[in-house]
């Protein structure tokens, strides 16, 4: 059986980014909730929101160590596998990429050694001042990524030169790079995905520890920080999104059209599919369930002017349809759900009886894995709904691929890195449920001797602020139920 080359890169690509992007949104996020716990302790001395600091604190720590380790990757399969692809953008690339490195990762991890191990090394304000520049690392990271990301989507600021028969795009405008005309509205998008998922994160975990009885105090202050922020980013998407999607119209119309399977332009209005299987054959959306003129009204601000369909654009420049509108829509009607749920204990926060609401609390619970879900299909639109481009109207991904690269070496290195990364991923997931079993330290009384070294943070110490190794229940636990 002859392999492909093509579909086993981008498999591999898939494969490690998408792995790589369970961490990042989860830093993220809980940068901005460590710090306005922070702030809350500082403003009111209650050791509750010092507690729940300290603990989100070890939980991001483990994040972060996991995003660094599998981020590496990433960055070397440029070479390997794109090397051709490499050459075309790495004037673009190599500026923002080293403007990351510089501006925003030196600074997330030279400040992280203060927030971990220096609650009581160093004054309250100093160790609010690094939580602070660990949280604005963490953004100032995803923007420089954003950014290179985005110019793959609308190319700007920069001219086509040919070197030796080789054409690379070299930068003439940094700032039109940088502030090219998807970037902006990409980047909010994507920050917004990242503090919806940390809200919810830390609401599930706050809801388990609510249902067992356990560290009451805590979650209850926990849970309602992150339900505040999940409720304003929730309902932040929708606004954001459809801004985007209006964007599309102008920047990348094969996208727009795809991710609503918009297949014929027509002349009274285009409508709008809720559900349905898309037919990139016959053109036709089956078993479909629209709103009449709706899509030209979200798009155009009436119900007349048709939106651009697929039948405006050449066959071989149209993406993937059905991929690109499942994984769109998806998104949305999650993105729907978490306004529902966040409204909904907005309200029963309001009236006080929230935490009496435990189907409400079960329902948080089980939810953690759908903002994970959000977060990777809402990027599988982005990239998938780009193809058949890899830097879109400039190259094709079947042009971008390494020539010294057989699809047998590309095949031998997927089936190792998945093996590498369900080793990572259990031991994650172990190290995850572990801290949580052990939950938040309770903040030790003056004179006491300060916890936190390097053993504590990797878990590998039971006791005051390390991660328990013993089983719930046994005699040797630090915690017990309330």
């Amino acid at each position: 059986m002859d392999l492909d080359l093509l579909a086993l890169s981008r498999l591999q690509f898939a494969l490690t980014i998408m792995f790589h992007y369970l961490f990042p949104p989860l830093t993220i996020g809980l940068g901005g909730l460590m710090a306005s716990l922070e702030y809350m302790f500082l403003r009111t001395k209650d050791p509750e929101y010092e507690m729940a600091a300290k603990f989100w604190t070890r939980i991001f720590a483990v994040n972060f160590a996991m995003g660094v380790a599998t981020g590496i990757v990433m960055e070397f399969q440029f070479g390997t596998n794109w090397a051709t692809y490499s050459r075309f953008v790495g004037d673009v690339f190599g500026s923002a990429l080293a403007a990351e490195g510089i501006f925003a990762f030196f600074l997330e991890s030279g400040f992280l050694a203060v927030v971990v191990f220096g609650w009581d090394r160093v004054k309250p304000r100093t160790h609010f001042f690094s939580t602070c520049m660990v949280a604005m690392g963490a953004v100032f990271s995803s923007i420089w990524i954003v950014v290179a990301n985005s110019w793959q989507q609308t190319p700007a600021g920069f001219n086509l030169v040919n070197n030796n028969g080789v054409m690379r795009a070299e930068i003439t405008d940094f700032w039109a790079m940088v502030f090219n005309p998807s970037s902006v509205p990409r980047l909010a998008h994507v920050l917004i995905g990242c503090y919806i998922l940390a809200a919810f994160f830390v609401m599930s975990i706050s809801a388990y520890y609510l249902l067992r009885n356990r560290h009451v105090n805590f979650a209850r202050k926990s849970f309602t920080s992150a339900l505040v922020l999940g409720t304003v980013m929730s309902l932040l998407a929708l606004v954001q999104g459809d801004m985007q999607s209006r964007k599309l119209r102008t920047t990348q119309p094969a996208k727009l059209a795809a991710m609503e399977a918009h297949f014929n332009t027509g002349t009274n209005g285009s409508p709008l599919y809720l559900f349905g299987f898309p037919d990139e054959n016959e053109g036709r959306v089956k078993y479909g369930i629209a709103i009449p003129r709706l899509l030209s009204f979200m798009v155009h601000g009436n119900f007349d002017t048709p939106v651009d369909g697929l039948d405006k654009i050449p066959r071989e420049n149209w993406p993937p349809v059905a991929t690109t509108f499942h994984s769109f829509h998806i998104m949305v009607g999650l993105g729907m759900l978490f306004i529902a749920m966040t409204l909904a204990a907005s309200f029963y926060r309001w009236r006080g009886t929230l935490w009496d609401k435990r189907w409400l609390l079960w329902a948080f619970v089980l939810a953690i894995p759908l903002p994970y879900i959000a977060n990777q299909i809402g990027w599988v639109t982005a990239e998938v709904g780009r193809q058949p481009w890899i830097v879109y109207g400039l190259l094709r991904t079947k042009d971008a691929l390494s020539k010294s690269v057989t699809a047998e070496q590309t095949l031998a290195s997927i089936i190792l890195f998945g093996i590498i990364y369900a080793l990572l991923f259990a031991v994650w997931l172990y190290v995850l449920n572990d801290k949580i079993h052990h939950g938040p330290d309770p903040v030790h009384p003056p004179g006491e001797p300060p916890s936190g070294s390097l053993a504590d943070l990797a878990g590998l110490r039971a006791g005051v602020g390390g991660a328990s190794l013993t089983m719930p229940g046994d005699s040797t636990s630090t915690e017990k139920p309330h």
